[in-house]
């Protein structure tokens, strides 16, 4: 990666003196210039090589366990990525909080912005198969639609750095390249992505490190890059049924995952690569623990409602298992019944003790399953822990 020199002109300085500061001396930062990366292929130790190869088979594996299960498991997982991938940009909520901010309660900013998350990797899958521009903007939009000022669905027109200083560039740890050479790196990105000659997982891992190297947006830029991992993981048939919480293996060190970021900006391609492959068998550790501690509390509720398990209450617990956090609404439309018809199958999950209920300010009652949101948390904390060394 190159630099170039350019000076730096803030709003209040360009109506004193364009490039000078009041002072009178000029103010310079230097910008990347990244190079394009299509038809590359990446020089990687045997034993990097053999990792990545042994982690898509993992995370191939995994995938196919839950073939038959992706309806109850493929929503569950899907929000445990987009939750992991949050807390990378230190984006925390309580999974209470993100299961009823999807359903409009607005009392957490963060818990808004993780279930904005899940729609961008939910947008990312249903476009894996068309991976283009057009799809990064897509993921992006759903991702950033609360927030008008990152300007959703478009690439930036100003600067972008990361540095403790939010109101200059200048002695930034790293400033992103130009806006205006955003299109046609993308362009590059894409053409990676869709005719790379390296290996899926390798693949994944560079084409990754480079769109947040060029951080083609305002802010959004780690999350929309993630949920583009998880579109190429499908595009490329690592996986076929789940988005596998690849996030929350990155979680455990996150330090490194930033270093291997910074390595490959000055060349070294192999720390990224590695950061997709270890932190792999980690995530899928995780997210069949995840998956077993549901089963386990799903089994406990069948020995609890004392109703046939094709009664409506019945059916209600396999909804809970992937939606622990239920309004009367949301309960009906995943029953395909009246509204009306909806409240004595969760009166019962409630004299059951599966369930509880709390009204929730204007929005009416909530059911809540405190066990499935339990273990949801523990997933996220244990996601969180260094792995052993």
């Amino acid at each position: 990666m190159g630099l170039e020199e350019l000076a730096w002109v803030s709003s209040a300085q360009a109506s004193w003196c364009v490039g000078v500061t009041r002072g009178g001396r000029a103010e310079t930062y230097r910008a990347a210039v990244v190079p394009f990366i299509k038809g590359l292929v990446p020089d990687l130790s045997e034993d990097t090589r053999l990792d990545t190869e042994e982690a898509s088979h993992e995370l191939a594996r995994f995938d196919a366990e839950l073939g038959e299960r992706v309806a109850s498991c493929a929503p569950v997982l899907l929000r445990s990525e987009a939750a992991s991938s949050s807390q990378i940009e230190n984006l925390t909520a309580s999974a209470r909080a993100i299961f009823s901010a999807e359903l409009g309660v607005r009392r957490s900013r963060n818990a808004e912005e993780i279930a904005a998350n899940t729609r961008a990797m939910q947008s990312a899958l249903a476009l894996a198969d068309t991976l283009s521009a057009e799809a990064i903007l897509d993921m992006h939009r759903v991702l950033m639609a609360g927030q008008p000022r990152h300007t959703p669905g478009q690439w930036r027109d100003q600067p972008v750095w990361i540095g403790t200083r939010s109101d200059s560039p200048v002695g930034a740890a790293y400033v992103a390249p130009v806006h205006e050479r955003v299109p046609e790196l993308v362009t590059d990105l894409v053409q990676c992505m869709n005719g790379s000659a390296a290996s899926p997982l390798v693949t994944v891992a560079v084409a990754h490190a480079q769109c947040e190297t060029i951080h083609p947006f305002t802010d959004g830029n780690g999350r929309t890059g993630r949920a583009l991992a998880q579109a190429m993981l499908r595009r490329w048939g690592v996986t076929r049924n789940v988005a596998v919480p690849v996030s929350a293996g990155l979680l455990a060190d996150v330090n490194r995952y930033h270093a291997a970021l910074d390595a490959y900006r000055a060349g070294d391609v192999e720390p990224i690569v590695q950061q997709f492959s270890a932190p792999s068998f980690r995530a899928v550790a995780n997210a069949r623990q995840l998956v077993a501690d549901i089963d386990r509390i799903r089994s406990e509720w069948d020995a609890r409602l004392t109703v046939r398990k094709n009664s409506n209450a019945g059916k209600l617990l396999d909804v809970l298992a992937r939606r622990p956090v239920l309004d009367s609404a949301t309960a009906a439309a995943e029953l395909g019944v009246q509204q009306p018809n909806v409240y004595p199958p969760l009166r019962a999950l409630t004299d059951a003790g599966i369930v509880k209920s709390k009204a929730e300010h204007k929005l009416g009652p909530f059911w809540r399953s405190d066990e499935v949101l339990a273990a949801s948390d523990a997933f996220a904390e244990r996601a969180e822990q260094s792995p052993m060394r």
